[in-house]
């Protein structure tokens, strides 16, 4: 029988509660990549993971947030298929899409710092549509317009303009869950 005090272990940056949480969030952004359609124009998916990956930032810190967004990236880059349309591995990285990829841990940690403490749908939704779409979109422009050599405006027709409302819908819902989740794991 060990005694309480007989091994000292290091202290874990985590908590179960912690880890339990960002597996949740993880295996959910796993499933919502599978939720996919093409657009025929463009090289990019039409994809239910930005409600993943939204609702990510909005039910964990932004350290935890950016943590499992990384984890999802490096599922996929190993080559589990976890990435959007069930692929994985080094290629989607070094597409025309990449931009999106590289950017998602850092879009969920801004947004998971600016959804702010309260439960709150408005600060929620702001977030998700006023910081997470736009900045998505950053990475994606640029991944688009370098990879494909092509200019801002086709780069925006390409990467933008064809996932803006579809975007800022998934985004709401995303805010709408997130206010679930929050109240129900607050009880």
């Amino acid at each position: 029988m060990l005694r309480e005090n007989a091994i000292d272990l290091p202290k874990a940056g985590f908590s179960v509660q912690d880890m339990t949480r960002m597996a949740i969030c993880l295996a959910f952004c796993c499933v919502t990549a599978f939720i996919t359609f093409p657009l025929p124009f463009t090289p990019g998916l039409v994809t239910a993971l930005t409600i993943g990956i939204a609702l990510t930032a909005l039910v964990l810190p932004p350290k935890l947030a950016f943590i499992t967004i990384a984890a999802y990236l490096f599922l996929g880059a190993v080559g589990l298929p976890v990435y959007p349309g069930g692929v994985g591995g080094l290629g989607r990285l070094m597409g025309p899409t990449a931009g999106f990829y590289f950017g998602w841990p850092i879009v969920c940690f801004l947004q998971s710092c600016f959804k702010g403490k309260e439960i709150s749908f408005r600060r929620y939704a702001a977030a998700t549509v006023l910081i997470g779409v736009p900045l998505t979109y950053v990475g994606g422009l640029i991944s688009m317009m370098l990879v494909l050599k092509v200019g801002f405006y086709e780069g925006l027709m390409l990467a933008v303009i064809p996932f803006l409302f579809g975007d800022v819908l998934k985004a709401l819902l995303a805010a709408w869950l997130g206010v679930k989740v929050n109240q129900i794991i607050q009880r």
